[in-house]
């Protein structure tokens, strides 16, 4: 018991030495001696205290020639420490400031890529999903034909299919509740924004089913009209998708709507 309150005292007392040192250092005002300390350990992938002393010389080296590897690394090491949003800021500014520079390519890719890092779950705020692919878009077009250029376009569509599925979803929600104008909208939205979406079909039925819906349970003034406009989302469904798994349940749709329209204007 007393060896291993001795051990733990040791271990403190060590600790404490070395955050000792690294006060010391950080506070020592040798910029020359702080930079060369924080490359050690950012190359040790202690990114916290490189950060940490970086933050204090960064000023210093400004316009001199260490400042494109200073201000590189600085970037990256936000982005391994997961600080994404500073990460894509301090990438994006390195590659305006070092336009020359062999790295500006890589930067730029990566101011993006911390945005798409922040990308979350479809259900959720898709901001940085929008300004991830805003952000790859121009690289694809200031880097055409480049490995990177390549990842971007495939990182491009799978954000998409993320913004289509919170589309669909959306509309999908509205239905449920039993906002048929409101999906009819949002659905009408999605196709518009997703033409090449893989639901295209389950889509136009949804449209079709829930203009039917909202037809039926309208004040008799909007019934004739809304189910005039009902037949023209069955015409539209069954003349792009005529074999289509829902086309039973849509020609029964039609027949209901006909149905309906011939007791309004008899």
């Amino acid at each position: 018991m007393r060896l291993i309150q001795i051990l733990i005292i040791f271990v403190a007392v060590l600790t404490a030495g070395c955050k000792s040192e690294f006060e010391t250092l950080r506070t020592s005002n040798q910029p020359e001696k702080i930079y060369k300390a924080a490359n050690k350990y950012y190359d040790e992938k202690l990114y916290d205290r490189a950060i940490a002393l970086w933050d204090v010389i960064i000023q210093h080296y400004r316009g001199r020639q260490e400042a494109e590897e200073l201000f590189y690394k600085y970037a990256y090491a936000h982005y391994y420490q997961g600080d994404y949003i500073l990460a894509s800021v301090y990438f994006k500014n390195f590659a305006t400031t070092f336009a020359n520079s062999v790295n500006k390519q890589e930067a730029d890719f990566m101011a993006s890529y911390s945005n798409y890092k922040m990308s979350p779950n479809y259900k959720l705020d898709q901001s940085y999903t929008l300004k991830a692919i805003e952000g790859f878009e121009q690289f694809a077009t200031q880097y055409p034909g480049t490995e990177r250029t390549e990842s971007a376009n495939k990182l491009i569509d799978e954000m998409r299919k993320k913004l289509e599925k919170k589309s669909f979803e959306q509309g999908v929600l509205y239905y449920k509740m039993g906002q048929y104008q409101a999906a009819m909208t949002s659905f009408e939205n999605t196709l518009k924004d997703f033409a090449e979406s893989d639901q295209v079909e389950e889509i136009r039925f949804l449209i079709l089913k829930s203009s039917f819906i909202l037809a039926s349970n309208s004040i008799y003034e909007k019934q004739e009209e809304r189910y005039n406009k009902t037949l023209d989302n069955y015409n539209t469904f069954i003349r792009r998708h005529p074999d289509s798994k829902f086309a039973k349940e849509a020609k029964s749709i039609e027949k209901q709507t006909l149905l309906a329209l011939k007791k309004l204007k008899g």
